[in-house]
């Protein structure tokens, strides 16, 4: 402040010291808006030391906000009350609760991330398999990292939305992203029962049953909201309650409902209060009567605080819902309902396409795409500039040739995509057929999948990948590491085990499985406990993977090759990232002392350059597949992470399969101390070959028309190119 050119002419430095002893906020640390604070309280008195009128700063009276991130008080205190809750008999966490609401022990907490981690699992049990969490007292960042990854990719697969919020963020505890997770993750706990699944009895609330199909659409807080005037309808209350804030401040709509649900705690005084803060304050002496949990401060309801005021209904719902238990109606709510192998499906598209970062959140599936605009947003995100908006209606919808209109539009790109879409047109899906809904959904999840594993792959060379390039790539990963266990297909029933997908995951990161914790898959139990592993396991690493343990122990086909196309995709992005960190090899050049630079191609990538063709073209007709055999009668060439190409040594000699096309540069560097090599490559129009050898007692040739030599301590090198 002394240093700033507006105060040091009006105030000595002792001066400026005491006004900031004097608003006390300073202690070791500042942030921006402390700071913004400071500042104004100075700009104001050196104002009237210059006789002008007071300036105001209103714009900083506001609740405490940094860049628009408001941190409510209330709704951090309330989520540790749920926390402590619902956590204080956890045998790691105990531990470290009670939180205290006042400090910040809840983000310095959640940086080791288990407490997220065991919030998901109350949120929706069984989500994470606890064994796969790092549960320490001190967490070194590798394992921290683990969690918050763990933690991020299964808050996706129970339907959070964490778009913008990366590990980084969980890592420094950032307040308003935190409190934002936590928000989220209490929230789906809360409203898991607003369905007909779970509560058939909400059919009650539609009083016909053609709108039973509407009431399946809603999304849970508006089944809350129905619900509520539901009851408050047969209470006598005027109004309509439409949302968790300004209807609820005057606490008249609580007072009703509670009244109606349960009368024995009734109270007249409720309603004649004439203060809402006191009326609030009898509203929530009533529910606690009723045993619900507050989460919620008679301030907090006079002024309207959305996500408390939602967590208190749901609260109230779950204590007792008042609903009949007419027989029929719940009957015909059960017909409504999928069968499971359904319901699995439309779980797993759901959250992949929540999972996309589309504008709208799918609530049912089945539902929310048959005007077609949701498929539309999809196409858009995973195909981009393939939708023709201008063609397009937004929802909501009233004509429904323009829902038609939409969904003829997504067939139409679903055949430019080269989808299987035989005899399926639009009002299929505008007619919300399920199996149609489904087949479309699981080939643009797939395509998506291999549209991601192609831009990785710099060596796909523009072929389309197969599911059988998926297969072949996870068997000779796990082969390469010695193990015995293999896939014959998607189908095949051995994966129920889980130990095919244990040892991959095993050999794309050494680290990551701990085989003590392993069964050998051959009880149902065993398989269930190795399923859970796999699947928290593959999201520790980084994989976002929507199926459930029942999908492996059944041998899912689809669901099956999403997990190993995830791995694969993580496993091609380790690879990509370590070449792009590594320096070029112009860069390392060659002093003799130095070891040669790491290829720039990693042997996961190359791996695969040297499978791809081959799969699926027969060699004999191939052309495009150049086979390059390095011989080497003395000695093997040891692979160790920067030769790229799968090498398979079988006495002494080594085979390479590797397709090279034009403009593709190709970097092989090769140290070898004691014995020569010789390569024999045949060479398409523009490759270039570029190969940097240390090798200190030996030449190194290679055979064709032009030879510039390079020399570079005892290393001669011929190269010639055709």
């Amino acid at each position: 402040m002394v240093k700033l050119k507006a105060f040091c002419e009006m105030f000595s430095e002792k001066e400026i010291g005491e006004i900031l002893a004097e608003s006390g906020s300073v202690d070791n640390e500042i942030d921006f808006e402390g700071f913004l604070r400071i500042y104004l309280n100075l700009q104001s008195r050196a104002t009237m030391k210059l006789g002008g009128p007071k300036n105001s700063s209103s714009f900083l009276k506001a609740s405490v906000t940094t860049l628009l991130h408001t941190i409510s008080g209330s709704e951090k205190a309330s989520y540790v009350a749920h926390i402590n809750s619902y956590l204080r008999d956890d045998p790691f966490l105990k531990q470290f609760l009670p939180i205290d609401p006042a400090t910040n022990a809840l983000f310095d907490l959640a940086k080791g991330g288990v407490l997220l981690c065991k919030l998901i699992n109350v949120a929706v049990p069984g989500t994470i398999d606890e064994r796969a969490i790092n549960t320490k007292r001190v967490l070194n960042p590798w394992e921290r990292n683990e969690n918050h990854t763990l933690c991020l990719n299964s808050a996706k697969a129970i339907g959070c939305t964490v778009v913008n919020i990366g590990t980084q963020d969980l890592v420094e505890g950032r307040p308003h992203l935190v409190l934002g997770l936590i928000s989220q993750i209490i929230k789906i706990q809360l409203l898991a029962d607003l369905n007909l699944r779970k509560t058939p009895q909400l059919v009650e609330l539609v009083e016909d049953n053609n709108d039973v199909e509407e009431l399946m659409g809603l999304a849970p807080e508006k089944v809350l909201l129905k619900w509520m005037n539901f009851h408050l309808k047969k209470a006598g209350y005027k109004k309509s309650v439409a949302n968790f804030s300004s209807d609820l401040k005057d606490g008249e709509a609580y007072a009703y409902l509670l009244n109606v649900l349960a009368p024995e705690h009734c109270s007249p005084a409720t309603l004649d209060a004439k203060d809402p803060a006191e009326r609030a304050n009898l509203v929530l002496e009533h529910a606690e009567r009723m045993d619900c949990k507050r989460y919620l401060t008679p301030k907090d309801i006079v002024e309207g605080s959305t996500n408390l005021n939602l967590a208190f209904v749901a609260q109230i719902f779950h204590q007792r819902n008042g609903l009949s238990t007419d027989n029929k109606k719940i009957s015909f709510a059960e017909m409504m309902t999928d069968d499971e192998q359904m319901s699995r499906d439309e779980r797993c598209f759901r959250l992949w396409i929540n999972s996309l970062d589309i504008a709208t959140y799918v609530n049912n599936l089945f539902e929310d795409v048959r005007n077609g605009w949701i498929l539309l947003e999809v196409l858009d995100k995973i195909s981009p500039g393939s939708v023709k908006w201008k063609q397009a209606t937004k929802p909501p919808i009233k004509m429904p040739f323009r829902k038609v209109e939409n969904c003829n539009q997504v067939i139409r790109i679903g055949k430019q995509l080269k989808f299987s879409l035989v005899n399926v047109a639009g009002h299929d899906v505008v007619q919300g057929n399920k199996k149609l809904i489904l087949a479309f959904l699981w080939q643009l999840m797939r395509f998506n999948i291999l549209q991601l594993l192609k831009n990785l792959r710099s060596h796909s060379q523009g072929k389309d990948i197969t599911d059988a390039d998926i297969l072949n790539w996870a068997n000779k990963k796990v082969k390469s590491t010695g193990r015995t266990s293999h896939m014959e297909s998607f189908k095949d029933k051995s994966l129920s085990s889980g130990l095919f997908f244990l040892d991959l995951l095993s050999a794309v990161e050494p680290r990551v499985v701990n085989w003590n914790l392993v069964t050998k898959g051959e009880s149902d139990e065993e398989k269930k406990l190795n399923a859970t592993y796999i699947i928290s396991v593959a999201r520790k690493l980084g994989c976002s993977i929507f199926l459930l343990p029942e999908d492996i122990i059944e041998v899912n086909q689809k669901m099956i090759l999403t997990l190993t196309a995830s791995i694969m995709y993580w496993s091609l992005q380790q690879s990509v990232e370590e070449s792009e960190s590594s320096p070029s090899p112009a860069a390392t050049a060659a002093t003799p002392d130095e070891s040669p630079a790491p290829s720039v191609i990693s042997e996961d990538e190359s791996t695969l350059g040297g499978e791809f063709s081959n799969l699926t073209i027969d060699d004999a007709a191939s052309d495009t597949t150049v086979s390059s055999q390095l011989e080497n009668e003395d000695a093997p060439l040891a692979s160790d992470n920067r030769t790229s190409s799968q090498v398979e040594d079988k006495d002494n000699s080594i085979n390479r399969d590797s397709p090279i096309v034009s403009d593709v540069v190709v970097s092989s560097q090769v140290e070898d101390k004691d014995n020569s090599i010789n390569v024999d490559t045949p060479i398409i129009s523009d490759a270039v070959i570029s190969s940097q050898v240390e090798d200190k007692n030996n030449s190194f040739t290679s055979d064709t028309e032009s030879s510039p030599h390079i020399e570079n301590g005892d290393t001669t090198v011929k190269e010639q190119t055709a």
